[in-house]
């Protein structure tokens, strides 16, 4: 049966992430009901990576098999006739039979905004960390520390199932957009409420203004000082890039710099 991969986007906020859950609704089990209903034999999807409760997507990919009954493009339609308005599935593509969304993946990327006051517009959307001030010029001293491969075991959740903590983190900028700022993270691999680790800890390094040097101990750390590491709101992050090898997916792929939030938040109000 022919495989085709998707890339869809949506709104967290009202799902308990995107696997399956006993408790309550998630991204998956609502996009596996609207295949089903497009009667796929097989109504599974995978995707290229989980993301928690209250986590949004701008570019999730996701594989599944489906019989040749429709074109890609009436696929595309098919899919957003039947999923609520908060899910949008935005193309989809035939890939080999041996292609898997999350083990090909050679990258992801994330956006993670952090609101510099509290909001009642931006309070499911962006994050917020009461009780610390907001030191820009500070947060630029401690990236460094943080590029290239290291153990994140410290800035992570541990998972004995995931025994590899190696990661390669590409790229790390910070951007003040007037309001709130933006962090932008590219890696090979994330571990779980890592990105949302990162965050937390720098805004948590800046207000305490600690040297650089203190926080590439914690990456030497197993157990590192809970004091030191916060872990920041779901609310303000977005899996934003999926990027795999081109002898892997032979199709035009965004750029990590390219991409952009398809919502103007840059108006102070």
């Amino acid at each position: 049966m022919p495989r085709y991969l998707m890339r869809f986007c949506y709104d967290g906020t009202h799902y308990h992430g995107w696997q399956k859950q006993h408790n309550g609704i998630s991204i998956q089990a609502v996009m596996e009901r609207a295949l089903a209903r497009m009667e796929a034999p097989q109504p599974f999807i995978t995707a290229a990576g989980r993301t928690d409760t209250g986590v949004h997507a701008l570019a999730q990919r996701a594989h599944f098999e489906y019989p040749s009954r429709m074109q890609t493009w009436q696929m595309v339609k098919a899919f957003n006739s039947l999923l609520p308005p908060d899910i949008k599935v935005l193309a989809i593509d035939e890939v080999a039979p041996s292609f898997h969304a999350r083990f090909d993946a050679c990258e992801r990327g994330y956006i993670y905004l952090l609101a510099k006051e509290p909001h009642p517009f931006y309070r499911l959307y962006m994050g917020f960390i009461p009780h610390k001030p907001i030191r820009y010029e500070a947060l630029q001293g401690y990236i460094p520390s943080l590029l290239g491969s290291h153990d994140f075991s410290s800035l992570g959740r541990a998972n004995p199932n995931i025994p590899k903590r190696v990661c390669n983190l590409k790229v790390l900028t910070i951007s003040d957009m007037g309001d709130f700022l933006e962090f932008r993270l590219l890696a090979d691999r994330f571990l779980h409420n890592m990105v949302r680790r990162i965050v937390g800890t720098l805004i948590n390094f800046a207000a305490k203004e600690l040297p650089a040097t203190e926080l590439a101990d914690i990456l030497a750390m197993a157990d590192p000082k809970q004091t030191l590491v916060e872990t920041a709101p779901p609310q303000g992050l977005y899996l934003s890039h999926v990027g795999y090898p081109a002898h892997k997916l032979a199709l035009e792929q965004t750029e990590f710099a390219d991409i952009s939030l398809p919502f103007p938040l840059h108006t102070t109000i």
